[in-house]
């Protein structure tokens, strides 16, 4: 069995690299020939010393289909809560408590034919991946294609990945706009990027510039409300956002002004809606701006069974709604056959994870 670390993923793989496995696992989950079992959270109240009010918190999902070939269990162990930043405005955080001031994020795959563990693979760079990938294949089926410009709000971990992914799925983009409520933050974002992508990263002053005038707005972030008005947002317009109320919190990055605009929405779940009432995306079917039969599942938009849009007028959101297991087994298997293809990893005997007698 390999153990994986995200120095080794990085080194074997790339983000683009996701996106067919990603593909082809959400049309075989609409097909039935997937299956996932959504995130959950479990608290303990067990704080942090050094920040009060954060708790321990045990993350897991699963999932598998048939191309992948493999079961994946992808848990974290975290200490988790909501701090304040200079601004004013609150986000999610994890604390780095873990001896060395690291973080424990793990992704077991397991043979769907053998049962056995076939590797552990650090979590953190596949599923920032595995988010950016998935609204990148949105933005592929719905955003216009003649999109010359988008708005990034966010300067951290998951904006990165965005902003890589978006480049990618549409490399035609001449300017793209980056806000955070941290100026020096999005400063230090946008240097790094800048040279990157021939100048075309840029620090937007505001938030309404990361809005208005933009064929593609993402939101990657971790806030707890909003990030701009949904007056703003111009007919035509493309919106992802990767945040939306679970059992743990009620944030969310776009409000219902946005979401009444939008004519059509897509999500990565849609059981998880009403599962952990997802207010963002229930608002609009609530106030008969949209059937809740209308939203579609990214499945079905990923395989033509929907339209992503049908004029350059409508406005479109992709929620990425939740996190599912079903992409670690996709990105997973991917990951675990070019590591034993490249010859990384730790080898540890498969057989100290097996046992005689019936579980």
């Amino acid at each position: 069995m390999l153990v994986i670390s995200n120095e080794e993923i990085e080194r074997i793989m790339t983000l683009a690299d996701c996106l067919d496995p990603l593909k082809q696992a959400y049309i075989e989950l609409e097909r039935q020939e997937a299956v996932n079992r959504e995130r959950t959270h479990t608290f303990f109240p067990v704080e942090d010393d050094r920040y009060p009010g954060f708790r321990y918190r045990f993350k897991s999902q699963e999932g598998a289909n048939l191309a992948s070939g493999v079961w994946a269990l992808r848990i974290t162990s975290d200490i988790a809560g909501v701090e304040t930043l200079p601004s004013g405005e609150q986000r999610r955080r994890l604390i780095p408590a873990a001896p060395g001031k690291k973080y424990c994020g793990l992704v077991t795959l397991y043979s769907l034919r053998t049962l056995e563990p076939l590797c552990i693979i650090h979590d953190s760079v596949l599923q920032k991946w595995r988010v950016a990938a998935t609204s990148a294949l949105a933005i592929d089926k719905m955003a216009r294609k003649n999109a010359k410009v988008a708005g990034l709000f966010g300067s951290g971990w998951q904006a990165g990945a965005h902003l890589e992914a978006m480049f990618h799925i549409r490399p035609d983009i001449e300017q793209l706009r980056v806000f955070s409520p941290t100026k020096a933050n999005c400063e230090r974002f946008v240097a790094e990027y800048k040279d990157r992508y021939d100048g075309r990263v840029v620090v937007a002053e505001n938030r309404r510039d990361a809005v208005a005038g933009c064929d593609i707005v993402t939101c990657a972030t971790a806030a707890m409300e909003p990030c701009f008005d949904g007056s703003w947002v111009e007919p035509g317009t493309h919106l992802t956002s990767i945040t939306s109320p679970d059992e743990t919190n009620e944030r969310r990055e776009l409000d219902d002004a946005s979401f009444d605009k939008a004519s059509r929405i897509a999500v990565t779940s849609v059981p998880i809606i009403k599962k952990v009432g997802q207010s963002d995306i229930l608002g609009p079917v609530e106030r008969g701006h949209i059937k809740f039969e209308d939203i579609a599942p990214i499945g079905d938009l990923l395989s033509g069974k929907v339209p992503g849009r049908e004029s350059d007028d409508e406005v479109t959101i992709f929620a990425n709604n939740t996190g599912m297991g079903l992409q670690f087994a996709a990105v997973g298997a991917f990951a675990f056959e070019a590591a034993k293809k490249a010859g990384v990893g730790h080898d540890v005997p498969t057989d100290l994870f097996l046992e005689e007698t019936t579980p």
